[in-house]
């Protein structure tokens, strides 16, 4: 793999979402820039103007944090492959299915049923197929107390304030990390020679069931949510990974 000068920029896709500004916080704390891609004034699919805008860029790595379709992916990894850079892609807990039940390891079958999985499951099968050396990252349902979007504590004060509680299964232990831990694991990713699937999840060691996560999150951040424990799902949807690259949920939570 080649060395970029240290002045080139990161090309971070989907910078306006809810974890790629951590991603871009991550890098600029070493002192490297970071840049979004602005997909109003170079579509993705416009296959000459994406060369072009890259050829002008000269990233010198990529993390793909943007939804879009498999195509894009794949052409994104190809491009790192070509020019010799780290290639990062997040994918999700969600490209499996709880039946077979996890915790799930990063060389399992992928199983999910419904169309957000299975757009991941496509857009990882175009990433490996164009560039073996890419990193596949799975991640769980992200945590931070500011953050808007895709993000549990925003998810769950939304669901306090509109139903009065929160409903949350004994059954499900879920994948999740805090957004900031996140982050600085995709940077080491890109920066450590990683490659292939790989399970970030501060949850997978802890085991914590939904009801005790909310609770705990709600005493650290002061919140008066309600937990109504329910038994509707069941799913151990822990990333296991062989190598630990997160911190602990529970240290996290105090």
């Amino acid at each position: 793999m080649s060395h970029p000068a240290p002045h080139r920029p990161w090309l971070i896709t989907g910078l306006n979402g809810t974890l790629a500004p951590h991603v871009a916080a991550a890098l600029q704390a070493q002192g490297h820039r970071a840049v979004g891609w602005n997909r109003q004034t170079t579509p993705p699919d416009d296959l000459h103007a994406a060369q072009v805008w890259l050829d002008t860029l000269q990233p010198r790595g990529i993390f793909h944090l943007a939804i879009g379709s498999e195509g894009w992916a794949g052409r994104l990894a190809a491009y790192a492959a070509q020019h010799g850079l780290p290639f990062v892609f997040t994918s999700t807990a969600m490209v499996f299915h709880h039946d077979p039940d996890g915790p799930h390891q990063p060389r399992d079958p992928r199983t999910a049923q419904d169309g957000y999985g299975q757009l991941k499951i496509r857009s990882e099968d175009a990433i490996v197929a164009a560039n073996p050396d890419a990193v596949i990252a799975r991640i769980g349902w992200q945590i931070h107390p500011d953050a808007t979007g895709n993000n549990m504590v925003a998810q769950l004060g939304a669901q306090q304030r509109e139903q009065g509680r929160i409903r949350a299964s004994r059954h499900w232990i879920p994948a999740c990390s805090f957004m900031d831990d996140t982050a600085a694991a995709l940077v080491g990713l890109a920066q450590d020679a990683s490659r292939g699937p790989v399970h970030l999840d501060s949850n997978a060691n802890d085991a914590l069931n939904f009801p005790d996560l909310v609770r705990a999150l709600a005493r650290q951040l002061g919140q008066p949510w309600q937990v109504e424990e329910t038994e509707d799902y069941r799913h151990d949807q822990r990333l296991a990974d062989g190598v630990e690259r997160m911190p602990g949920l529970r240290g996290r939570l105090g």
